[in-house]
């Protein structure tokens, strides 16, 4: 029980990080976690209960607004984390006992807070524990939005703009596909090892695995809290990526020899599967404003033993005329919103604003205006986000044709796994979604110079 008292108090401290700090939330873990002599099971608890809450803090929050005459902005930080963390523990985890979700934040509160604290978190607990089936919600037929944003802890505007692009029952279900936990995906490095051999070396580690569901690289990991310390991942067998991410790779249909231009590669999981797919033969030019990010490409490069990248430290915004109609292939997975990754980001959706909306619309517009002029005649241009916002996708994609005559949207077909069944892809593009596909969401369009 010593144990699980400390683990409740890292999840308190690094959920304080994430909400009075701005930090985020898997480098908050990390920090907490990584000096801790916690088990894993413990570990695994912590990563529970912080993620838990951030998926369903707005539904907490109504929750003890409903058992408390205590103003918010009265609350002490410390305390209120404390009930929102007990909160998540009652509502959403049947595994641990209510009367110790009680007692161990009653202590918290004793340890963080003071000795008046300490009755009043046990007894909003205690109450909560008693009453959690008869609680209610925002009507939901008077008020759709607010139902919405309290029941599945998404802001309002985030519910209008689903609501606006998708209807109400898409909108919704992609709500409850947020607050699920996503499955965690590596990538067979094929330059060094083939899929069934990786899953042997994997089921002797420890590791639980089952194969993707698209991508015929892609194995879905379980299990563990981290890999980096596996031999297998030290060995570069393989790197970390969704499967959505995967399919930009295909869609790219990279040949030995091409000569590809990855304009915003960092932190370089769809160069270095480029590198893999072309059998490490030809030319892959990954850039990015952070040279620190830059690092990481090459590490990752070293350790899946990838040669033909070349790193390089380069503004997006800006014109190259060294380049111009010179690369075979180019690839603008562009700066975006990240509304498509909100399951496995689950603080996201606090930390954008919507009136930032408009501004990076114009922004990717800008760079892929950049990236056609580097296009061979007869090359490839790839346009990608991991949004599921319209106006970051195909509406920039259609602004940049009708600006560009000699740019067509050339269909896809033939060039996704037979597993995955999407509309679009006659088209041109593709959009994924995580309560339809159960990937992250994301967008893949591919465009031929005439």
């Amino acid at each position: 029980m010593k144990n699980k008292s400390w683990a409740r108090e890292i999840a308190v401290k690094a959920l304080n990080k994430v909400l009075r700090e701005a930090a985020y939330s898997n480098i908050a873990l990390k920090n907490e976690l990584q000096n801790s002599e916690l088990s894993k099971v413990d570990k695994a608890l912590v990563t529970e209960i912080v993620n838990g809450t951030l998926k369903n803090l707005s539904r907490i929050d109504w929750i003890i607004s409903q058992f408390t005459n205590t103003r918010k902005k009265k609350l002490d930080p410390w305390i209120e984390d404390i009930l929102r963390c007990g909160v998540y523990q009652i509502m959403f985890l049947d595994r641990i006992p209510d009367s110790a979700v009680c007692n161990e934040s009653s202590e918290l509160a004793r340890k963080l807070g003071h000795e008046g604290t300490v009755k009043f978190v046990n007894g909003v607990l205690r109450n909560i524990s008693r009453s959690k089936d008869a609680i209610k919600y925002p009507d939901r037929n008077s008020n759709i939005v607010e139902y919405l944003s309290v029941f599945y802890s998404h802001p309002a505007w985030i519910v209008k703009k689903f609501i606006a692009d998708y209807g109400v029952e898409f909108a919704e279900e992609m709500l409850k596909a947020n607050n699920q936990t996503p499955p965690f995906c590596i990538r067979t490095n094929s330059l060094k090892i083939e899929r069934s051999k990786l899953m042997e070396i994997l089921e002797a580690e420890g590791i639980e695995y089952e194969e993707g569901m698209y991508n015929t690289e892609a194995i879905y990991i379980r299990g563990t809290s981290s890999i980096e310390d596996r031999q297998s991942f030290i060995n570069g067998y393989y790197q970390i990526q969704d499967e959505s991410s995967m399919l930009v790779g295909h869609v790219i249909n990279p040949k030995p020899g091409d000569t590809i231009l990855d304009m915003c590669s960092a932190p370089g999981g769809k160069a270095t599967h480029l590198a893999e797919l072309m059998n490490n033969t030809g030319t892959i030019i990954a850039r990015d404003v952070h040279q620190h990010k830059l690092r990481l490409i090459d590490e990752s490069c070293k350790r899946l033993g990838i040669s033909i990248i070349k790193t390089e430290l380069y503004d997006a915004k800006k014109l190259d005329e060294t380049l111009v109609g010179k690369v075979d292939k180019v690839l603008l997975d562009a700066p975006c919103s990240g509304l498509g990754v909100i399951r496995r980001k689950p603080d996201l959706r606090y930390k954008k604003k919507q009136d930032n909306f408009s501004e990076l619309s114009k922004l990717q517009l800008e760079i892929l205006e950049k990236a056609g002029r580097y296009v061979k005649p007869e090359g490839v241009l790839i346009y990608s986000t991991c949004t599921i916002n319209k106006d970051e996708n195909i509406n920039v994609v259609n602004s940049f044709i009708t600006s560009n005559k000699e740019f067509y949207l050339e269909s896809i077909e033939g060039l996704l796994p037979d597993k995955l069944k999407v509309q679009g892809a006659e088209r041109g593009y593709i959009e994924l979604y995580p309560n339809i596909n159960h990937t992250d969401g994301f967008f893949i369009a591919r465009l031929r110079r005439k």
